[in-house]
């Protein structure tokens, strides 16, 4: 058995047995620290990196710091209505001027249903699965073999504000990143970084796929400890509210896309992407070239580059809010403008080197695609009880 000891500022946690025993008394622990408080700063507890090379081995766990009155935290805890918490990133309110230089409009990611929100969260890893439901939980194996359809019903499960994670959000993510300089790494070459090897993350045995934040302080989106892991590489990650339809490139309105509307295929709630004129953007794909375009005519195919080799033929602030443009040059892009209808998967596999980024999108899957190398995250928006 686990025995915790708590001190002004320390939360010491020891447990004595198998790795998987030792494993499962260090959650069991941050999920009693995180019901002392709605908040926590977790990511000290994520600390809890149980590495044993044998079994019964002992473990000491010591976060850094020590929930206060009147603290506000970048990570917080938010139980769901099964009472399981998930460990997620607060963002606080942002205008497009302030995070890339747009107008003074509030970055969609921040309004749902017509409301603005002063905060939305952000799973901190991609989610692990537990008892049908999605949670955000670091050292997991990353749920997959799921549809975009599926995976956004398991999130809408969870409670109100509850959703899967939207572009709207990948793309304030993706923003922040480039903004202030930390593009993450990631998992891209069999559980290392591609660009240095000393990058690395606990492997899940029998793949090259690596348990959610096992990676350093590089694989988040600010560098930081407190960051969110895994964006880049490891395992693709669906998001709600994109799609490419019949050429046409299609969003909901601002993150609308958080709620339970109707985002079937034939869908009342989506609406075209549009550039700065009102236009609308089309894809055009022709000889290996991908044009984003708002031309009426278009070509039809299907490639992959990288995104600066895309063609770009419109100014569209919305391309920006979403993260679709070449903000990592090296990242790849993959369009299929053919006739039907594709969703997006983004940030990459744990495969694909250079090609990899926060950047990466590939909308070229139909709605019922899966796969063991594709995962997803939830997210929340919605006043806390404290």
């Amino acid at each position: 058995m686990a025995k915790a000891v708590f001190k002004a500022r320390e939360f010491t946690v020891k447990a004595k047995g198998s790795k998987e025993f030792v494993s499962e008394e260090m959650v069991r622990a941050k999920l009693f620290a995180a019901r002392k408080k709605k908040e926590v700063e977790s990511m000290s507890v994520f600390a809890a990196i149980i590495k044993p090379e044998k079994s019964g081995t002992e473990e000491q766990i010591t976060p850094t710091d020590q929930v206060e009155n009147g603290v506000e935290h970048e990570v917080v805890a938010i139980y769901d209505n099964a009472g399981i918490p998930s460990f997620m990133h607060r963002f606080r309110k942002v205008t497009n001027k302030e995070l890339f230089g747009g107008s003074d409009k509030v970055h969609p990611a921040f309004i749902v249903g017509g409301k603005e929100y002063d905060s939305i969260y952000i799973s901190v890893y991609p989610n692990c699965e537990i008892n049908g439901k999605p949670y955000s939980l670091p050292y997991q194996k990353p749920w997959t073999n799921i549809t975009n359809d599926e995976a956004a019903e398991v999130c809408f499960s969870k409670g109100e504000g509850w959703h899967m994670m939207t572009r709207a959000e990948w793309g304030l993510l993706a923003n922040l990143s480039l903004r202030d300089g930390t593009l993450p790494h990631g998992n891209t070459n069999y559980g290392k970084y591609h660009a240095d090897s000393e990058e690395k993350g606990e492997s899940i045995e029998g793949s090259g796929k690596t348990k959610t934040g096992s990676g350093p302080t590089t694989w988040t989106h600010n560098h930081k400890v407190t960051g969110v892991h895994d964006l880049c590489g490891n395992v693709w990650e669906m998001v709600r509210g994109l799609r490419i339809r019949n050429g046409v490139l299609e969003a909901t309105k601002n993150n609308d896309a958080a709620m339970d509307i109707d985002l079937t295929l034939e869908g009342d709630c989506w609406e075209a992407i549009r550039d700065d004129e009102g236009k609308i953007i089309r894809i055009s794909v022709d000889d290996e070239n991908i044009c984003i375009t708002t031309d009426l005519e278009i070509e039809q195919d299907y490639t992959g580059t990288r995104w600066s080799d895309v063609q770009v033929n419109c100014n569209s602030e919305q391309l920006k809010e979403l993260a679709l443009f070449a903000g990592e040059p090296d990242a790849y892009c993959y369009m299929d403008c053919t006739d039907g209808e594709y969703l997006p998967i983004c940030g990459g596999g744990w495969s694909d080197a250079s090609n990899a980024g926060v950047f990466y999108v590939d909308l070229g899957n139909p709605r019922s695609y899966s796969s063991a190398d594709i995962g997803f995250r939830s997210a929340y928006y919605g006043k806390l009880d404290n």
